[in-house]
């Protein structure tokens, strides 16, 4: 039987600064595409897939985020945490950690971007890993490779090299801040408290040791307004 993770953590706290004046009045976790908010269809996705629960950080706007997950459907499976001071996306991971802890495997995406994938042939591909791989990173291709975390495989689609948001990546598959966790990510996080950036810190510090997991559905960042509206027209989202 595939091992599905119990538990999973949305970070929904950012400030979406390049979303303004949308997200002067909106949460950018919250920002609608086709009429729904991001954050709706990971909640959706991932607990029809047979997660158990999950956990949402909050920071800005976040009586808006509270709202709308009191009022959504699966609200008996969400909890709640807010952060007065952003934390970091490691920081949020590690000040959470007895929510994880004993739920190997976990997951955990940036819930401010727009996907949509099999979350089953995701598990799958988890359970599926080499040996000594401690998680599995989410890829995709990217029009865009400079404002994102480019990744360099081996034959065995292990992460070899990060390059983290430079001028010149040498490709295209670019990290898409969607992850399935084992324990000993979460000791290293904890053992490591000077680490705030999950992409940037935490990531490059375990290569060698993420498996990969190629979405070639549809993962979109979305954190300006061109990118937004290219997510609008471009975005099919098949429910069953």
């Amino acid at each position: 039987m595939m091992n599905v993770p119990r538990r999973a953590l949305l970070l929904s706290g950012g400030l979406g600064t390049r979303l303004r004046p949308l997200t002067e009045t909106i949460p950018k976790c919250l920002v609608p595409i086709q009429g729904k908010p991001v954050l709706g269809y990971w909640i959706d996705m991932l607990l029809d897939a047979g997660v158990e629960r999950i956990l949402i950080n909050t920071h800005y706007l976040p009586d808006q985020v509270r709202d709308y997950c009191n009022s959504d459907t699966w609200r008996d499976q969400i909890d709640l945490v807010h952060e007065e001071e952003l934390l970091g996306t490691a920081g949020t991971l590690r000040a959470n950690h007895d929510y994880f802890r004993g739920q190997s495997p976990f997951f955990m995406a940036h819930a401010d971007n727009l996907s949509v994938f099999d979350p089953a042939v995701y598990f799958l591909t988890h359970e599926r890993r080499p040996s000594g791989c401690v998680g599995t990173i989410m890829t995709f291709e990217t029009d865009q490779p400079q404002s994102c975390g480019i990744l360099e495989l081996d034959s065995h689609e292990v992460v070899q090299c990060v390059h983290e948001k430079v001028a010149n990546p040498p490709g295209n598959l670019a990290n898409g801040a969607v992850f399935l966790l084992e324990t000993e990510v979460l000791d290293w996080v904890c053992a490591n408290p000077e680490a705030c950036d999950f992409c940037g810190d935490v990531v490059p510090s375990l290569t060698g040791k993420w498996y990969t997991f190629f979405n070639e559905t549809f993962h979109r960042d979305i954190g300006t307004i061109a990118a937004l509206k290219k997510a609008e027209s471009d975005f099919v989202w098949n429910k069953k």
